[in-house]
């Protein structure tokens, strides 16, 4: 099955630039849109606690938005349908990953002065309680080109991907596309982390049959600030970042972290969750990520 980007549709600057960003990626993975219009975002049913005839009124509101978004949906790249609701709710949202999966969730980046804001920051939980890979682009996001500097953001756990993940390579393995690994830590110099970062990303199959990424250290107090460094460093187009349910980096996703990194990022943040580590005494690549390791090591290492 084609990967489904389910981009946040709108008519303002933010979400139209969203919109065509995400049907450049469409594109160059073979994909299809859905342009997604929602008035809220909420963990609890806000109509519960009205009239039914009110959400009904609503819902036959949204008639004309759904109308516009059908035109606008004809001048894309790629084939593109339409859904429309009042409320993001958890149940929706699995409702959408169950019927076009596997399903990237594409948002824009607002200002955090504006309504659209607490939009964005309510959507970002919901998608990220249900485990769903997202893409939050930023204003200035180019999109005549597709990523061509795509910084992976790695600690020293090991990680397993979905297969979403899997219909996003082509995007790393575009020619002329340069791959970085980035490991920041805290406090010290941690070459062996940097190390085993890279070992992690190779592992996971991430960059699987790609030549070696480039691999870069960065010290910061706060892992979001980190890399945003790295980022501007690298000179970065995509931050890849790794969402895990247990580690010793989950305050990476904390509410206050989540706002500095995806709010404040210059360029689009693709977030991809991750399964249950598996043991790497068990896991089929592990030797020859290992061997990579151990070559880049090596190459590090002064001759005798």
């Amino acid at each position: 099955m084609a990967i489904s980007l389910i981009v946040f549709a709108g008519f303002y600057p933010p979400a139209r630039r969203a919109v065509q960003y995400a049907d450049l990626l469409a594109q160059a993975v073979g994909g299809r849109l859905v342009l997604l219009h929602v008035n809220r975002a909420s963990l609890f049913d806000p109509n519960d606690l009205v009239a039914q005839g009110y959400h009904q009124q609503e819902l036959a509101r949204q008639t004309d938005t759904a109308a516009i978004l059908y035109q606008q949906a004809e001048g894309l790249l790629t084939t593109a349908t339409v859904e429309v609701a009042t409320d993001l709710l958890p149940a929706v949202a699995q409702d959408l990953a169950y019927r076009y999966q596997p399903a990237l969730f594409v948002l824009s980046q607002a200002d955090e002065d504006r309504p659209a804001a607490d939009l964005l920051t309510s959507c970002v939980e919901i998608l990220r309680a249900g485990n769903f890979p997202l893409l939050v682009v930023s204003p200035a996001a180019p999109v005549e080109y597709l990523p061509r500097r795509i910084l992976i953001a790695a600690d020293r756990e090991s990680f397993a991907l979905g297969p979403e993940a899997e219909a996003l390579r082509p995007l790393l393995a575009r020619p002329g596309v340069e791959v970085i690994v980035a490991h920041v830590s805290s406090g010290v110099e941690d070459d062996e982390g940097c190390a085993l970062a890279l070992r992690a990303v190779q592992a996971s199959g991430l960059v699987q049959g790609l030549p070696v990424p480039e691999l870069r250290g960065y010290q910061h107090a706060h892992y979001a600030q980190g890399i945003l460094a790295a980022a501007l460093d690298t000179r970065a187009d995509l931050v890849v970042v790794l969402a895990r349910q247990r580690s010793y980096l989950g305050d990476l996703f904390h509410r206050s972290v989540t706002a500095q990194l995806l709010e404040s990022c210059p360029v689009p943040v693709l977030v991809l969750p991750t399964a249950a580590p598996v043991p790497v005494t068990e896991t089929p690549g592990f030797a020859t990520a290992a061997g990579y390791a151990n070559t880049v090591l090596s190459g590090l290492t002064p001759a005798s």
